[in-house]
């Protein structure tokens, strides 16, 4: 019996769950700080804008780095810089657990953010080597799509469980036993690839592709908590106009960071688009279910957290239908609008909750989070399969951008559209204070005598709940509107379903020690 020798075999799953760690942990310590504030506010007492950068800093550095290090891995080669990214990591890791300083805090998160940039597209374009099937090159992108899910819904929970029983370093520590497997074992299972004629380094587009994506995620991200202020438009105004400047730079280089030839047919560019609609759905809807489990209905922030894990059993069996339904002759574009579809039945959901609603809430959250996890794994695998092997880690990073950008869009988008809502809905008698957020609400109501307070709480209440059923219609909206264009762009697109056989043999593009 003849063994098909682009059909990748035990080793190379093998290597998928190698390549896993890594990116649970990335997407982990997007959400791993949120219950150790508390005790890392008590320790090193950081100001309130140190607060928020030891927060935000991780984030801001991977969304500007993606691009630059998609760009770097296909040139020095994915294996190598996942390896430089993971010793960078741990030793971050290694810093914030042991941070005797808000700076040194902040600075052991920028690093942190660093490593993550240099992780996530490594991972995505690995995946691209090791399989040249597409049917398992499809099956490993629904693993990594459900790892890179499933991972900010962990996070916070680890963070509240270590913080419980140890201090909260120990949220930090736990990449280093993950980080030194992964030294240990790279080498010996992952293959080597790299562009073999990559062209010299774009060392302009590198600082146009940060002032391009920094000011819009930071706008967006400010816009979303703190309103719209001139200073976060004029942010994301200044970040387009460098991402103007960004593209004629590509589409002038003689070596550029993001190829054009990526979006000349293959459905590479309706993927980025749709890639950015789904965190748009994802980020958006979490901005608001985050406060309704603590606020509206009072949990703890563990007791939320534990409760928020309940949508992520779906997440593990939505990859892998749509990729069986895939495989059975369903056409993707039929399996994605689907997917949209049925996240947009998740928003609907989320329009009638109430006031008391838990369960409702989570049955939208468990739909929704499907929808798209069904969504993400197929576009994610007509974005690689479009892709050449030699230009893996730019199309990863750039979809991994577009999802940065889609995340601080659907915040800003949907939580302006909430806030709005809520401020029409408090009575003018309410204190200032609780006319702004739910927060200055409930702390407002503390401060009011007996019924007096429990009225402002209850109003508070109902108007934020009013305001995410309007953010949920706006959302299922969204969702509708990214189910048509799946529906109509991609029926037109065809992706080889052959093996990939074009680096076979090539030692410059997979190394003799690869797979």
């Amino acid at each position: 019996m003849t063994t098909n020798p682009h059909r990748a075999g035990r080793r190379e799953w093998t290597a998928l769950a190698v390549l896993m760690l890594p990116l649970l942990l990335v997407s982990m310590d997007v959400s791993v700080l949120y219950f150790a504030v508390p005790a890392i506010s008590a320790d090193l007492g950081p100001t309130g804008t140190q607060q928020l950068w030891i927060f935000d800093i991780y984030a801001f550095a991977v969304a500007g780095l993606l691009m630059t290090m998609g760009s770097v891995g296909d040139r020095i080669g994915r294996r190598r810089l996942l390896l430089i990214g993971a010793t960078a990591f741990g030793a971050a890791s290694l810093a914030a657990a042991y941070a005797r300083s808000a700076e040194m805090l902040i600075a052991a998160r920028a690093l942190l953010g660093v490593g993550g940039a240099t992780l996530m597209p490594s991972t995505l374009a690995l995946v691209r080597s090791l399989f040249a099937d597409s049917r398992q090159r499809a099956q490993a992108i629904a693993v990594w799509s459900g790892v890179m899910t499933a991972g900010v819904a962990l996070g916070s929970v680890l963070s509240g469980v270590l913080v419980e029983f140890f201090w909260w370093g120990s949220v930090f520590l736990v990449n280093l036993p993950a980080m030194a497997l992964l030294l240990v074992l790279g080498p010996v299972l992952l293959p080597e690839s790299k562009d073999p004629a990559p062209g010299r380094l774009d060392w302009i587009g590198i600082p146009l592709s940060m002032a391009a994506v920094l000011p819009v995620v930071y706008g967006l991200k400010e816009i979303s908590s703190d309103g719209w202020h001139l200073r976060y438009v004029v942010s994301v105004i200044a970040g387009l106009l460098f991402a103007a400047l960004f593209v004629r730079r590509q589409r002038t280089a003689a070596s550029p960071m993001i190829s054009p030839a990526l979006f000349r047919g293959g459905g590479f560019g309706v993927a980025v688009a749709l890639n950015l609609v789904t965190m748009f759905a994802m980020m958006g809807s979490a901005f608001f279910t985050t406060q309704y489990l603590q606020s509206v209905l009072g949990m703890s922030a563990m007791e939320a957290a534990l409760w928020a894990l309940v949508p992520s059993v779906p997440i593990g069996f939505a990859a892998p239908a749509a990729t069986a339904l895939v495989h059975r002759g369903v056409h993707r574009a039929h399996v994605v609008t689907a997917g949209f579809v049925w996240a947009a039945g998740g928003f609907g959901l989320l329009a009638f909750a109430g006031p008391d609603s838990p369960a409702l809430v989570l049955a939208a959250c468990g739909v929704l989070a499907s929808g798209v996890t069904m969504v993400v794994s197929q576009i994610m695998d007509l974005a690689l399969g479009a892709a050449p092997v030699e230009r893996a880690g730019s199309a990863s990073s750039l979809m991994e951008t577009g999802a940065e950008f889609g995340g601080a869009l659907g915040m800003a988008a949907l939580g302006s559209i909430g806030t709005a809502v809520y401020r029409h809905r408090m009575p003018d008698s309410a204190p200032a204070e609780a006319r702004e957020t739910l927060g200055g609400a409930l702390a407002a109501a503390e401060r009011l005598p007996g019924r007096a307070g429990d009225a402002l709480a209850t109003a508070a209440r109902e108007a934020f709940t009013q305001g995410m059923q309007g953010a949920a219609i706006a959302g299922a909206a969204v969702l509708a509107g990214a189910a048509v264009l799946a529906a109509v762009t991609l029926r037109r697109v065809r992706v080889r379903e052959e093996p990939d056989t074009r680096n076979a043999g090539r030692a410059d593009a997979v190394s003799p020690s690869g797979v």
